[in-house]
């Protein structure tokens, strides 16, 4: 997507969740982004995925032609969205596609992030699947725009039709991995009562999200350094939204035991620290599956916090 696409895009998100009467916290917590990502989208500093972007128009009332400026909008009174956190389909949009002009039917939809423990395929394009397999065989630095064309089955023009140059491409496969923890992150929390229980499911869902979606792990764990400065920022600043609810975790989980707090902070980054090195090592085709690493590592966790 070029650069001016990418700030027509995200113009009309913002306008859209304006009319909608939707925070950026807000919307970023209904399509499973960090506050930071929605922003940066908007702001026309990256853009978004097929999927993420059905989520979004749903989520807006609105439809992925209106956001992409492919359908002029036909109404100017926008409703606002009904307070479910469902992630509707776009068919479920009037065909104005208008922002705001979603039906508001009263149906109970399940929240595809509650199956935070499924990991089925992603559904991402040919480009950025080329592209995140030659990041982890040659690295950010070994991998060219030629490479991942040839390993994508497309020409070289083709590649930049999409993608301006491989630093999009990088960031693209990051934002990926930092949208889904934080999704997964979250509906794990969300099905527990406790702080020792909310440790468990942070935990579990880091180890099995760094377990099967092992290469993109990888990247987010290798190619930190290979971002440009403002990238690198608005990643690290993702990364440690999810850190610092570990911590709250953690906090809380000690507080209820009645345990002192005083190394929780050293323990809390030596916990997502494991966790975000499964990739080193961790094989699909080894002895242990990504559910009993998961396992073992929130049994690590609680060992090393004093909560077993």
């Amino acid at each position: 997507m070029e650069a001016s696409e990418q700030r027509q895009l995200g113009a009309r998100v913002r306008d859209a969740r304006t009319a909608a009467g939707l925070s950026l916290r807000e919307t970023a917590r209904r399509i499973g982004v960090s506050p930071a990502t929605l922003s940066a989208v908007e702001n026309g500093r990256t853009g978004v995925s097929v999927p993420r972007l059905k989520t979004l128009a749903a989520e807006l009332g609105t439809t992925v032609p209106w956001l992409i400026g492919e359908q002029d909008a036909t109404r100017t009174s926008p409703r606002r969205p009904y307070t479910t956190t469902s992630h509707a389909t776009e068919s479920n949009a009037t065909t104005s596609g208008a922002p705001g002009s979603r039906e508001t039917e009263s149906d109970h939809r399940t929240d595809p992030s509650s199956a935070w423990r499924e990991f089925p395929t992603l559904d991402i394009d040919p480009v950025l699947a080329a592209a995140i397999a030659s990041f982890v065989e040659t690295g950010y630095h070994g991998a060219t725009m030629r490479s991942i064309a040839r390993r994508a089955g497309m020409s070289v023009p083709g590649v930049y039709h999409h993608y301006r140059d491989k630093q999009e491409l990088l960031v693209r496969a990051l934002d990926l991995t930092m949208d889904e923890l934080h999704q997964r992150v979250r509906a794990a929390r969300r099905d527990a009562a406790t702080g020792r229980d909310r440790v468990i499911r942070t935990v579990e869902a880091l180890a099995l999200f760094h377990t099967h979606r092992r290469e993109l792990a990888f990247i987010g764990a290798s190619e930190m350094r290979s971002l440009e400065p403002s990238n690198r920022r608005r990643i690290t600043h993702s990364r440690n939204e999810i850190q610092y609810l570990l911590d709250d975790d953690i906090d809380i989980a000690l507080t209820e035991a009645r345990l002192p707090t005083d190394h929780a902070r050293a323990a809390g980054r030596a916990i997502a620290t494991m966790c975000t090195a499964l990739p080193q090592w961790f094989r699909l085709d080894g002895p242990a599956s990504p559910e009993q690493i998961a396992t073992e590592y929130a049994d690590f966790a609680l060992g090393l916090l004093g909560l077993r």
